[in-house]
């Protein structure tokens, strides 16, 4: 398995240090870097305490943890995040940017986030067609529906 190093400046010295997920997943998460209180209907940025310097090629995926929304009532507003390896400077604080539907408090070192990277998409051609020859599946939310 091909193996990365990511530069990473701490901007917190209360977060835990990142490290994958319980040695489960090859998501890594992200921890709240300040204590934030939301109420209903507000919008945060909030700070992840971190600057990492991406491998050139890469890219990092930013979404949700699967409990942030029952441990927390937030939602994170563009539904995942990209993080380039252009956003790299020792300033360029990894943020998630949430919306809260109910009152709620989120503390330092929460679990909020989760990232992993991956390499850029190669360049696409489109190349236009009458028919693409495969057989149909049924469309969108038809699988496993009579």
């Amino acid at each position: 398995m091909e193996q990365v190093t990511l530069k990473i400046k701490y901007h917190s010295s209360e977060i835990q240090k990142l490290d994958y997920i319980d040695g489960k997943s090859d998501w890594i998460d992200l921890r709240s870097a300040e204590n934030v209180t939301l109420k209903k209907g507000e919008f945060r940025l909030i700070s992840l305490g971190v600057s990492i310097q991406l491998p050139r090629g890469y890219e990092a995926v930013s979404v949700p943890r699967s409990s942030t929304f029952k441990n927390f009532g937030i939602i994170q507003t563009n539904h995942m995040g990209i993080i380039d390896e252009t956003y790299c400077g020792d300033h360029d604080v990894w943020m998630m940017p949430v919306y809260a539907l109910r009152d709620t408090q989120i503390k330092i070192n929460d679990r909020i986030c989760q990232f992993r990277i991956q390499k850029h998409q190669p360049r696409i051609v489109f190349e236009e067609v009458d028919e693409l020859g495969n057989p149909d599946r049924g469309g969108i939310g038809s699988t496993g529906r009579m």
